[in-house]
């Protein structure tokens, strides 16, 4: 794969990703605060751990790249 097309691809990705991004704060689910994932709260901090919001990307990206790599 040329330079010039990776770089066409990888903009592509970002503005896919940008438009994710926006349209996914209106939604009544956010990717990120999905149920599963790992709150913790104390006085002076906050741990937060999004683990099903992880198992969701990786098994779209799974999906995305298992289909794009049949060629």
């Amino acid at each position: 794969m040329s330079l010039g097309r990776m770089l066409i691809f990888l903009g592509l990705a970002l503005l896919l990703a940008g438009v994710v991004i926006l349209i996914g704060e209106r939604l009544p689910i956010r990717l990120g605060r999905l149920p599963g994932d790992i709150v913790i709260r104390d006085k002076h901090s906050v741990f937060y751990f999004p683990v099903v919001t992880c198992l969701l990307v990786s098994a779209l990206l799974s999906l995305v790249f298992w289909l794009f790599g049949k060629r």
